[in-house]
């Protein structure tokens, strides 16, 4: 994802602009904590709520961070109703979310945008970047994924490491082997999401309880939306 650390960017400066430099946030599905860590190195002050379902993501983020009372991490599953009830917050300024909600089908993903509206408080914001796309491209769409698979190719030949072998690796360390087995006994493979598009995102955003939504950043292929409480 080489545009990666430029979307995260754009959060942030999203989090400064509405929040200040010391907000409440919540990390959603914070996989490894990778949004968290960027929020800390920007936001010393800041305070997160880490929310994931995968025990060995969480295993690696509860890791790292060992020791930093500035974050709590929470097993919770986005699609039961009452997940929100193991957070230790009622309100935070921000949630922010990346690679992440795809997991998701349309109707739980509203569900949740209901459940997420709920805890913003007013004047805060929701940010999620993911891939969003609304299928009226069809060429524009396969060239992009050409061209970026063509990319992860050669990355992949330089040494990188892929979705498939980092769990391969992950199933023989001696921490996260039993972590890793529980993980995939969930999900298996890959969970059978939906990615629909960054209209779609800003009118079920508004339509649960947020005042304004539109996209802050873009790429080829995937967006940042930001809803305004």
């Amino acid at each position: 994802m080489p545009d990666r650390e430029e979307r995260f960017r754009v959060m942030l400066d999203m989090v400064e602009a509405f929040t200040g430099p010391a907000p409440r946030v919540l990390d959603l599905a914070c996989g490894t904590g990778s949004i968290t860590k960027r929020l800390f190195d920007r936001f010393p002050d800041a305070v997160s709520t880490g929310v994931d379902l995968d025990p060995a993501l969480l295993a690696i983020a509860e890791g790292y961070f060992a020791g930093d009372e500035r974050v709590t991490f929470v097993r919770a599953d986005l699609t039961d109703p009452d997940w929100v009830r193991a957070l230790p917050y009622d309100s935070y300024d921000a949630v922010l979310t990346a690679t992440a909600l795809h997991w998701l089908r349309t109707e739980p993903l509203t569900a949740l945008y209901g459940q997420l509206a709920g805890l913003v408080r007013e004047g805060g914001v929701l940010m999620n970047a993911d891939r969003m796309r609304d299928g009226t491209t069809p060429r524009i769409d396969a060239a992009e994924r050409a061209h970026r698979h063509a990319a992860m190719d050669r990355a992949k030949a330089a040494g990188a490491v892929d979705w498939a072998a980092w769990w391969e690796l992950a199933a023989k360390d001696p921490v996260l082997a039993a972590p890793t087995a529980e993980r995939f006994a969930l999900y298996g493979e890959h969970a059978e999401g939906e990615t629909p598009s960054l209209d779609w995102h800003a009118r079920t955003l508004r339509a649960s309880g947020f005042a304004e939504a539109r996209a802050v950043w873009s790429s080829p292929s995937d967006a940042l939306v930001l809803a305004l409480k």
